[in-house]
């Protein structure tokens, strides 16, 4: 059944009735429940996202129980925490498979990811990455049981090199942060970007780090015309950028998506610090089926609740593994659960903008159709979201 027409009320049932999380029984899968198991990073570097999309994952499972559950059978979420690190992460997929779970949700960060597509292929379970950017996961090699939601990495690129040329920026520095994930990103993004800019310095530093001074005066020492700040958000994005507005002011900067999606940190920048600053947005006003989430999510966090991008995604995972099981009918097969998710096509997602489809293929495990899942955001001098930047926006269709 599809979840449109749950309502809060019928939520707090279902909790009651299943329940999402704790520890399942160790062995086979059960014919009587679907276990979906989830690696969230609730106490490392990833957890500033993670718990978002952990939040979510469990609410979007209280619905689809709420609903009847799937092809009539309760879903049950087993959590485990792997602190978004690689050496822990093959241990926390197995444990997840004990636990009988039939796919998994990775929420956790992009070296964890990395470093679970092996196990996944050995243990034959499928998994989807709600949140992670790193290309690598959902390609191959190894990754036939590794799938994303979010648009790639290289995307990301195509859109700055769109907004560079649109704009005459020939020169690029970046500021980032020296977690596993943000390396990865670094790596994976500054080849494509140097197709349209020339990156002029790189300068990384520890994501609790006090002081960006130095750092950010080696990157504006080059006098690029454009500052990316690549981070994991929170503290260290803010810094960034109170340390940039204050001493290279006018060059215009960019971020990737943390920052748009941790409404709490735009508090903690200097006055106007934020000010024209751009990042790569997730979530438009004209996705209709972004403001039913919305209200789904309100209705049971508050009114006041800001969504993310992160909620989004993570509520279309769980929706792609709903059409699976659906599909593939017999949840014991991992898979034939596999198989099934390459066959789901045209789901409308609820971030990106109006008219952005997700679907799997045996050869294309990157879930959005389109540049369309892509929007780029410009802050206003309150240090909050405006909306869409002016100059420069990806083309969809």
């Amino acid at each position: 059944m599809r979840i449109g027409r749950v309502v809060a009320a019928a939520v707090a049932a279902a909790v009651g009735a299943f329940g999402v999380a704790g520890c399942g029984s160790a062995g086979e899968m059960s014919p009587d429940e679907i276990v979906i198991g989830l690696d969230e990073d609730s106490t490392g570097p990833g957890a500033s996202y993670s718990t978002i999309a952990g939040s979510t994952i469990r609410l979007a499972v209280d619905l689809v129980n709420a609903d009847g559950g799937i092809n009539g059978k309760p879903v049950r979420l087993v959590v485990e925490n792997d602190e978004s690190s690689p050496t822990k992460t093959p241990s926390i997929i197995r444990k997840l498979v004990d636990h009988g779970a039939s796919a998994v949700l990775l929420a956790t960060g992009s070296g964890s990811v990395i470093q679970a597509k092996s196990v996944l292929q050995q243990s034959e379970i499928p998994a989807i990455a709600p949140v992670v950017l790193s290309d690598a996961f959902a390609n191959k090699p190894d990754n036939g049981y590794s799938f994303m939601i979010p648009n790639s990495l290289k995307q990301y690129a195509e859109v700055y090199c769109g907004a560079f040329e649109q704009m005459g920026y020939k020169t690029l520095g970046i500021l980032g942060d020296a977690s596993a994930s943000i390396d990865g990103i670094i790596k994976t993004l500054r080849p494509a970007l140097e197709k349209c800019a020339t990156v002029t310095a790189v300068e990384k530093a520890p994501v609790d780090a006090a002081d960006l001074t130095a750092q950010a005066s080696r990157v504006t020492g080059t006098e690029p015309d454009a500052i990316l700040v690549a981070s994991i958000g929170g503290h260290f994005e803010i810094l960034a950028h109170n340390t940039l507005a204050k001493i290279y002011p006018d060059a215009q900067r960019f971020s990737l998506a943390s920052i748009g999606n941790q409404p709490k940190s735009w508090a903690l920048a200097d006055p106007g610090a934020l000010t024209g600053m751009v990042y790569m947005g997730s979530l438009s006003a004209n996705n209709p089926r972004t403001a039913e989430l919305t209200e789904k999510i309100r209705a049971v966090k508050g009114a006041d609740y800001q969504l993310t991008a992160y909620d989004a995604q993570a509520y279309d995972a769980v929706m792609m593994l709903e059409r699976a099981f659906e599909i593939a009918g017999d949840h014991t097969d991992r898979t034939k659960v596999r198989d099934a998710l390459q066959q789901v096509s045209d789901v409308p997602a609820t971030f990106g903008q109006e008219g952005l489809t997700l679907s799997y293929g045996p050869d294309d495990h990157l879930a959005p159709d389109s540049l369309c899942g892509l929007v780029l955001v410009e802050f206003g001098a309150d240090n909050k979201p405006a909306g869409p930047w002016a100059s420069y926006q990806p083309p969809c269709g």
